[in-house]
């Protein structure tokens, strides 16, 4: 238990060097590691966390030259990454930066490294001209992203992998879904403007907002009249587009936006899946915030023998799980806990999926291949193979958004199972 203040940036940085590190023996953001954070330091931790974690590639560089001899990725470690984090990005406030990352090394191995922390921030502001030149010449530490993944960006995207990599580095904009069946748009903006919120439309239900809120500073929010979602998210349901009353399969549901996206533009028989009860919780509170209603099943969408019951679905939606290469700025671990092997682990879990879900789908019906990479394996790749092996698969539409300042990046391809 820590003795530091919650409000103090010293607590602040003790918590995110214990996230970061947790992060590199191998647990991931999603493991709600924040939600051990006192809820006052919340939003401070979060910032040190997923800042550094977006900068590890810079601070590594660093650390490197700063260190006699390296330190495992211990607290340690991790807490001097952080407060380089923290050095960089608020230079007018480096002694106070300095004092409070002593004070988090305090309550690390009884303060035996207090002394090494103090003496390695004050090396790097030293050095900090020197070290900042001498990092150009450092591929991964200019993109912060390994190596590997610069590879893969650079041959499939020769002309837009500097501007993915760009994206990566930068916090993500926050957009809204507005629940067309509770509001529509032209008035939202109109609730935002009077609480001095500005926004901009984008796609045929989103908003993107100036800035970062608060979701209890948006208007309506618990009401259930818009939620948060990325734009390019929000393509899921605009190309699918079931017609109203159709029969229609989620099939990777959590945490719900797009589950709940489908039932704001129709009604629907929609049914949604997802592997872990506490996942299909989360979708469950979701469409109660928003006054709709699906049946939502915890079961693997694979094994269709657990949970189909031999009729077939006019729509599918597999949203499958992925490399999240588009979604890193949101997800900065994974940039530094995937390995390249993993892009072909995935494919074949989405070759699985794609498969079971055939079987399911009526003929004339569609299905949509969704992923949020932009790694071709997983999906233009993909979706080669699978029309490879089946001659009655139809491709409608397919489109791949790069990541930019409005969007995320997805991938999207609609099939049609052709009579």
């Amino acid at each position: 238990m820590s003795r530091l203040p919650f409000n103090s940036l010293a607590y602040a940085l003790l918590q995110a060097a214990r996230i970061d590190a947790a992060v590199f023996a191998g647990q991931s953001l999603a493991d709600n590691l924040l939600g051990r954070v006192d809820v006052v330091a919340r939003p401070a931790v979060q910032d040190l966390v997923y800042g550094s974690l977006r900068a590890f590639g810079r601070g590594d560089f660093f650390l490197f030259r700063l260190l006699e001899r390296p330190l495992p990725m211990d607290e340690i470690r991790a807490l001097l990454l952080v407060a380089i984090y923290r050095l960089e990005t608020r230079p007018e406030a480096t002694h106070t930066v300095v004092d409070q990352a002593v004070s988090a090394a305090a309550e690390i191995a009884h303060g035996k490294f207090r002394g090494l922390v103090n003496g390695v921030l004050r090396s790097f502001l030293r050095q900090q001209e020197v070290l900042t030149a001498a990092l150009a010449n450092d591929p991964v530490a200019v993109a912060q992203h390994p190596d590997w993944w610069l590879a893969q960006l650079q041959k499939a995207w020769p002309d837009d992998w500097q501007q993915i990599v760009a994206a990566g580095n930068q916090p993500p904009p926050m957009a809204l879904r507005v629940n067309r069946r509770r509001v529509g748009r032209d008035d939202y903006l109109a609730r935002l403007a009077a609480v001095d919120i500005a926004a901009r439309p984008v796609g045929e239900d989103g908003l993107v907002l100036e800035r970062p809120q608060p979701v209890d500073r948006l208007p309506g929010f618990f009401d259930g009249l818009v939620s948060v979602q990325d734009p390019g998210a929000q393509r899921a349901a605009e190309i699918l587009a079931p017609a109203a009353g159709s029969r229609v399969l989620d099939a990777c549901a959590a945490p719900g936006g797009k589950t709940a996206h489908l039932l704001e533009r129709a009604d629907l028989d929609l049914l949604a899946l997802d592997l872990k009860p506490a996942r299909c919780r989360r979708v469950e509170e979701g469409l109660g915030r928003l006054h709709l209603s699906a049946t939502v099943r915890a079961a693997d969408c694979v094994k269709l023998d657990s949970w189909w019951d031999g009729a077939p679905f006019a729509a599918v939606l597999a949203d499958v799980p992925c490399t999240a290469s588009g979604v890193v700025r949101r997800n900065p671990d994974a940039k530094w806990l995937r390995r390249e092997a993993d892009i072909a682990s995935f494919a074949q879990t989405q070759a699985r999926i794609l498969e079971a879900l055939w079987h399911v789908l009526e003929p004339g019906g569609k299905l949509l291949y969704a992923t949020c990479s932009v790694f071709p394996a997983e999906n233009t790749g993909q979706i080669r193979r699978f029309l490879a092996r089946h001659d009655a698969a139809r491709v409608c539409h397919e489109e791949q958004l790069l990541p930019d300042a409005e969007r995320d990046g997805f991938f999207y391809c609609l099939l049609e199972k052709r009579a």
